[in-house]
């Protein structure tokens, strides 16, 4: 088998450290998949969880003891290398950009993934880095805004964590649906987050926003600092609780307040069936053409550099999607 497949492996839970790169040989499509040279992949808080374990919750799908998926990353950019002979919807030669999902994997020069996977065309002026990041934060994003909460026009909703990589997809998201967006990050990220179609940004080292009263009919928590005990109060009749970070506290108040007037909600986006995300892709091509979405970036790192990508993410100062180009 040919060689030159350069894979980030980790045998161990762990820091940024347990991260290795070693060379293994590279897959071959089958008769309905597609071959993909990946040229950059995302960096993301649940990357850092798969590897280092925590939350607990991640062991259930990795691992108790160690990790049953050696090689992290879920969502890339990339181009067509080689196709299967069933396969009629990508040509050798495509740019592309997707989510491999709960499988991983993605952080490797070569991957082979179905034909009917979550993955599409990127559009023309994306290039595969910003493709990656935008993956992975619309493909959370989305669903928690339109199908948990069903935001509407005239809706307030507060996103905790904007300057994340969800949080700045999140706040045009929720822009484009017509809601107005209260932000809270950083100060230093204020600019930006403007930028993006806040109307209000608050400073999360300056306001306890979970002592508003009655503000907020959406409360979007994509980086899993706060809770729906804390943050109740600031829900308006009908409001709704989201978080990305699972744990036994929110799936009980999830449970408890199917059917109260302020109601916690958790979504496993990750797990999502291919074909849903791949509907979602194709809308997120539309939004990135029309203008409503457009790519953050943060930082990129080489290959050789992953752990400091994955200790710079922990850290929580990033502004946008974090990435680590393979070339």
């Amino acid at each position: 088998m040919e060689m030159g497949n350069r894979q980030v492996t980790q045998s161990h839970y762990g820091a940024p450290d347990v991260l290795e790169v070693r060379e293994v040989p590279r897959p071959v499509a089958k008769h309905n998949e597609v071959l993909i040279q990946v040229k950059a992949v995302s960096v993301t808080l649940a990357d850092c969880a798969f590897r280092q374990a925590d939350p607990f919750v991640t062991r259930l799908f990795n691992g108790f003891l160690r990790p049953r998926k050696l090689v992290l990353g879920s969502d890339i950019g990339g181009v067509v290398a080689a196709v299967g002979r069933d396969v009629t919807r990508f040509a050798v030669g495509d740019a592309v950009f997707g989510s491999i999902g709960s499988a991983l994997g993605g952080c490797a020069d070569y991957v082979c993934l179905a034909e009917d996977a979550a993955v599409v065309r990127r559009p023309e002026g994306l290039d595969a880095g910003d493709a990656a990041g935008l993956s992975y934060a619309y493909l959370t994003a989305m669903p928690f805004l339109r199908d948990a909460a069903q935001l509407k026009q005239g809706d307030r909703v507060l996103i905790n964590g904007a300057s994340s990589s969800i949080g700045v997809i999140a706040v045009q998201l929720a822009v484009h649906f017509g809601a107005e967006v209260t932000a809270v990050c950083s100060a230093r990220h204020a600019g930006l987050i403007r930028s993006l179609g806040a109307t209000h940004v608050i400073d999360r080292h300056a306001v306890n926003f979970t002592t508003a009263q009655n503000a907020y009919d959406v409360i979007f928590d994509v980086v899993g600092k706060s809770s729906f005990r804390r943050c109740k109060a600031a829900l308006r009749q009908g409001g709704i609780y989201l978080t990305t970070v699972p744990s036994p506290a929110t799936f009980w108040h999830m449970l408890s307040t199917r059917k109260s007037a302020r109601r916690a909600q958790v979504m496993l986006t990750g797990l999502r069936p291919a074909l849903d995300k791949h509907k979602d892709l194709l809308q997120l091509v539309a939004l990135v053409q029309s203008g409503a979405v457009r790519p953050v970036s943060d930082r990129c790192y080489l290959l050789a550099q992953v752990a400091a990508a994955h200790a710079y993410v922990e850290a929580g100062l990033k502004s946008g999607a974090v990435v680590v180009e393979m070339a």
